[in-house]
């Protein structure tokens, strides 16, 4: 079973899609195993409400150098073989993504190419697609590199924008029809050929 660690800044919306499709049977070829948040953050809480190891690594209190380091401690402690990011806002470093190159992924509130990289995160994303008018946004799931947003793209869903939206309603609707439907399954695609890999050395 292939281990799963959940890195989350925020609310944790995507994490409780993430255990819901493990509850039910979506993800079966890994196991979400521990939850970091990057400062304090009501995902936690759900972490602890499905019994699953959580802590919190403040990268404000312990600067990045030490947040790098305990970061990687925390991971190799827990014998983790695979990263879901679900809303983390910080930069990771780079040990950390080469470590995990091709079992690292990232949930992305806009169809990359469009409205991502550097300053696009959150209701930022959803400002900008309103204030460029698109129709059509998504959420996309990408391998994680050293470029922001700039990994293999695994999966997008495209979602529509409808008349009146504001940034809060268009988030929600992305989130809804999009991105809790593509992690879950992006999730179990990586970790079935983690686990694939792993029983053919």
């Amino acid at each position: 079973m292939v281990r799963i660690a959940v890195l989350v800044s925020g609310g944790g919306t995507n994490l409780e899609a993430l255990f819901r499709a493990q509850e039910s049977g979506i993800i079966r070829s890994g196991r979400i195993e521990l939850v970091i948040a990057d400062r304090p953050a009501y995902a936690l809480e759900r972490a602890q409400s499905h019994g699953c190891m959580s802590m919190l690594i403040s990268r404000r209190e312990l600067g990045m150098k030490a947040f790098a380091e305990h970061l990687a401690a925390a991971l190799e402690e827990n014998r983790i073989d695979m990263v879901v990011l679900a809303g983390f806002l910080s930069i990771l470093p780079e040990e950390a993504i080469e470590r995990y190159e091709g079992r690292m992924i990232n949930i992305h509130p806009s169809l990359i190419p469009s409205f991502c990289g550097k300053g696009f995160y959150g209701l930022r994303v959803h400002e900008a697609a309103l204030e460029r008018g698109v129709k059509v946004t998504g959420a996309t799931v990408h391998l994680v590199n050293g470029i922001a947003d700039g990994g293999r793209i695994l999966m997008q869903k495209a979602v529509s924008v409808k008349p009146g939206d504001t940034p809060e309603t268009l988030q929600r609707r992305v989130m809804e029809e999009a991105e809790w439907e593509i992690l879950p399954l992006c999730t179990e695609m990586i970790a079935s050929a983690i686990g694939g890999s792993d029983e053919n050395r």
